[in-house]
Order: structure tokens, then C-alpha cells, then sequence
């Protein structure tokens, strides 16, 4: 906190003031962080568009950015308000609104079965994404792996929805 309030040339107690503890502003610089690089890919495909999102996840979960989300979860382990604050916050609607257009696309190219528009279908990608990074520990998910996951599983769920 104290090289946060150097920076932005202000004192701790102003920080504090607007968040309460440093997950409360990880989780806000994060979420500033991802809101203005969500991507939205059209490649034309659903699929295309599919890896690409999970591509630049990928990048930026394994970027230092990526690192404060990839701590706060480590830390939310343990702690259910901070993992009720991380839910709350962190900016995965704005993820899984990205999935939704990006659904809502190929069902207007005639990709997928309207049914697919669905929550649950759009955030099973990001959740196997951060299912590898919280299990496995390792600092990127392969690509191989980030095509098994749309060709193995999101796209069969999504055609599965007719």
C-alpha cells in the first residue's frame, strides 16, 4: 500500500479510505485491467473465435497482470469473504458477457443452435482455463491444451444444445 500511494502521490490513509485492504484494490486494479483489454474476437468462426479468447486469456492470466488474479485466488482458498469480494469484482461478467456476443454470433452465422446462448455454456472454456492454472501450477496452459478444450469439449457442448 505504501508503494501504491507513493505512486499515485498520495498518502496510505486515501487509499485506504476507498479500499479497505490490498485484495480490495488488487481486485479493482484487475478488474480495471481486464475491462479494458476483454477482448472480442470475429474470426468468422465460432471456433476461431473461440481459441482466440482463450488465447489471450491465456496471455494475459500468464502476464504479471494475470498474477494478481492468480494470487487472490490462491488467497480466497482460505478465506470466504475475500473469495465472496473476488466473485463479486473481478471482472468475470465481463468475460462471460464477451462468450455470450460471442455465442450469440454463431448463432446468427447458423454455427450454433440458439439453446447454446446459455451462462453455463459460455463460462466452461474460462473455468477449465483456470481450473488448469489453479491444479496444474504452472505459469501458461499450453495451446495444445487450450485446443482440447474448445475442440473437446465447448464446441460438442454447444452443438449438444439443439
Amino acid at each position: 500500500m505504501d508503494r501504491v500511494a507513493a505512486r499515485a502521490g498520495t498518502n496510505k490513509n486515501a487509499i485506504y479510505r476507498r479500499w479497505p485492504h490490498r485484495a480490495a484494490l488488487g481486485i479493482a486494479a484487475y478488474r480495471h485491467l481486464s475491462d479494458a483489454t476483454m477482448p472480442n474476437p470475429d474470426t468468422g468462426t465460432l471456433r476461431g473465435d473461440a481459441l482466440e479468447m482463450l488465447r489471450q486469456a491465456n496471455e494475459t492470466w500468464s502476464s504479471p497482470h494475470g498474477a494478481v488474479l492468480r494470487g487472490l485466488l490462491a488467497a480466497a482458498a482460505d478465506d470466504p469473504a475475500l473469495l465472496d469480494l473476488v466473485r463479486e469484482r473481478s471482472g468475470a461478467d465481463t468475460m462471460d458477457r464477451a462468450w455470450l456476443t460471442m455465442l450469440e454470433r454463431a448463432v446468427a452465422r447458423g454455427e450454433a443452435p440458439p439453446a447454446a446462448v446459455h451462462p453455463r455454456v459460455a463460462t466452461t472454456p474460462t473455468m477449465l482455463l483456470r481450473a488448469d492454472y489453479a491444479m496444474r501450477g504452472i505459469p501458461s496452459v499450453p495451446d495444445e491444451v487450450l485446443i482440447e478444450i474448445v475442440d473437446e469439449v465447448f464446441l460438442p457442448l454447444v452443438r449438444g444444445r439443439a
